[in-house]
């Protein structure tokens, strides 16, 4: 069975690393597993130039892995769709949760904030817009929270993709 992921979205300055730190906490004291994934633009690069990892990589390295005694991290060519590389890389975790994608056909909790200064939310017409958290006025048809109400949005996570 694929590990279940879920897209935190919103426009910028909206809320949604913050409210990820808070709902991976809140899942990680319970006890689950969580993979956390952020996207990045097409170019970035984890390695510092002249580091090691890196002239492996300029060198022609298609994946080089920098392990220490309790971290490792990968930096490895992979042309496979956003969804199967976190599935793939991330398929030891009860849950993945991710932050961006918006054009992805995942489910997805839109964060919305009215002083984020946007004027309207991304996904009110996403028919992957599973909940909906905000201080504004706006009401789509999906579980609403506030932007504190994190105890329930880690419930309303938990109950439908956790325990079922």
């Amino acid at each position: 069975m694929k590990t279940k992921i879920i897209t935190i979205v919103g426009k910028s300055n909206s809320g949604k690393t913050t409210l990820l730190e808070k709902v991976i906490a809140l899942l990680t004291d319970k006890g689950y597993k969580i993979g956390s994934v952020k996207h990045a633009h097409d170019g970035f690069e984890m390695d510092k130039e002249g580091k090691d990892s890196w002239r492996h990589r300029k060198a022609g390295a298609g994946a080089t892995l920098v392990i220490s005694k309790n971290k490792v991290a990968m930096v490895k060519d992979d042309s496979t769709s956003y969804i199967e590389k976190m599935q793939y890389y991330l398929s030891d975790m009860d849950i993945i949760l991710a932050e961006g994608f918006k054009k992805q056909a995942l489910p997805k909790i839109e964060v919305f904030r009215t002083d984020s200064g946007h004027n309207e939310p991304l996904c009110m017409s996403d028919k992957n817009l599973i909940a909906f958290v905000s201080d504004s006025n706006y009401k789509p048809d999906v579980p609403i929270f506030g932007l504190e109400d994190i105890n329930n949005i880690v419930d309303f996570i938990e109950f439908n993709f956790l325990k079922n």
